[in-house]
Order: structure tokens, then sequence, then C-alpha cells
């Protein structure tokens, strides 16, 4: 009996130091000196180039702030960042162009970013050809 009473009062310890890291989490995030809630936030401009660590710049009212960012060295310039898309599977591959098609649905814009609803994208087709056998041995012969 002892030992669930010992456990119990473990519980209730953990229970309370977890609800006071809340509080200061929520306290540290209004100590930043603002009160505004309407902030508009401009686009990732990396420091060199162009991907990278960087900053964003925002507004509200009379404020304004500065954030770290990065852009993935592999993101697709054409969207932006900030616009990310779920894409379908690519298409087959036109034998006029030399190129497969897929679209992608807008599926989050970070910051308030402008962007497409539907975006698509192309690229050229594969020359290889892949073989449907990967992983397994010829048969014998006998």
């Amino acid at each position: 009996m002892q030992v669930r009473g010992l456990l119990l009062l473990l519980a209730l310890i953990l229970l309370a130091a977890t609800a006071e890291a809340g509080k200061n989490k929520k306290e540290k995030a209004k100590k930043d000196g603002s009160e505004c809630e309407d902030w508009r936030w401009g686009p990732c401009v990396p420091n060199s180039k162009d991907c990278g660590l960087g900053y964003r710049e925002g507004t509200c009212k009379d404020e304004s702030k500065k954030l770290k960012c990065k852009i993935p060295c592999n993101w697709k310039k054409k969207f932006g960042a900030d616009c990310k898309y779920k894409f379908e599977s690519w298409g087959g591959c036109s034998a006029q162009t030399g190129v497969k098609t897929r679209s992608g649905i807008l599926k989050k814009a970070l910051y308030n970013a402008q962007c497409e609803e539907i975006v698509y994208v192309t690229k050229p087709c594969s020359s290889k050809i892949k073989s449907k056998s990967k992983g397994q041995s010829p048969p014998l012969l006998s």
C-alpha cells in the first residue's frame, strides 16, 4: 500500500512541475514586448546566394521584427519557400515534347505568403529503361 501512495505522490509532483513549465513558456512569449497580433511577414531573404540561412522581416503597426529563417537549397524557386504543395504522381511522357508533367495543390502558405492555388511542374523524360525484376536473379537454364 505504501508503494502505491508513493507512486501517487510522485505522479502529482510530476504533474505540478509540468504545469509550471507550461506557464513559463507562455510568459516568455508575452515578454517579447509586443501586444500586436496582426503581424505581416515578408519572404525569407537568404544571407548569401539563393538558399541557406537568412532572415524574414515582419511589421505590425509601428513595430518591426526580424526572424531567422532557412531556405532549403533544393527548394522549387518558382513557388517560393513559403508555399507548400501536395503533388500528384508524374504523368506519362509526352512523345512530342519529351517531358512529363504533374500538378500540385496548395497545402499551406507560411507567413501569409501569396501562393498560387495550383502549380504545374515538368521534367525531362528519363532515357533509361527500368527493369521490372530488380533484386531478382535471372532464371537458371538446365
